[in-house]
């Protein structure tokens, strides 16, 4: 990561802020393993890593706001960070939505969890300049938002939903949300080549 922004960029690299960033990111992350605690419970362990999809991206968020603050580097985990809370804070957002739209009912736990994960896609898309991959780095990321789909919806692993009738849409919402997102570490890459040509 650059050592140096001006202006807006460098507010959100200020040590207060990520304080509070980082507050924020792990009581959220203590309520997501909660939240999965009974899909948890019925899973094997050895297939945990696929279950708790939020909540694990925003632990890797803190490890990252972390590192800043600490100020060391681990690019491959910052990046896989920024890339997985966009990618399920958008992927709540979208769920409770739809759930809106097919029951009619809006719950306070449903609003706090839509406004929570945008929350998350927005820190995850402000801190993705400050994240950038190398080649390497960003192929694997790519690799693994692959896999967990799969696994997701070929093994039947995917977050436990509102209602059965939103699977199918839910499941073409996250492939197109993937598609998206490798486009996304495409641009990444090819910014960092850029930049290290400069």
């Amino acid at each position: 990561m650059p050592k140096h922004y001006k202006g807006w960029r460098q507010f959100f690299l200020e040590p207060w802020f990520l304080k509070v960033l980082l507050i924020i990111n792990v009581l959220g992350s203590i309520y997501g393993y909660y939240w999965y605690r009974v899909q948890l419970q019925l899973t094997s362990p050895k297939f945990w890593i696929f279950i708790p999809d939020s909540p694990l991206s925003t632990t890797l968020f803190s490890l990252s706001i972390l590192l800043i603050l600490l100020k060391r580097e681990i690019p491959f985990l910052k990046f896989l960070a920024v890339i997985t809370v966009i990618k399920y804070g958008f992927w709540a957002v979208f769920v409770n939505t739809h759930y809106w739209l097919l029951s009619g009912q809006i719950h306070w736990v449903e609003v706090m969890l839509w406004l929570s994960h945008l929350g998350m896609a927005i820190e995850g898309i402000i801190y993705l300049r400050f994240f950038l991959p190398s080649s390497l780095e960003g192929g694997v990321v790519a690799v693994w938002i692959v896999i967990n789909d799969y696994v997701d919806y070929a093994w039947d692993l995917h977050p436990y939903l509102y209602l059965q009738a939103q699977l199918p849409v839910v499941e073409f919402f996250t492939y197109c949300l993937t598609f998206v997102l490798l486009f996304v570490i495409i641009i990444s890459v090819w910014r960092v080549k850029r930049e290290n040509k400069l």
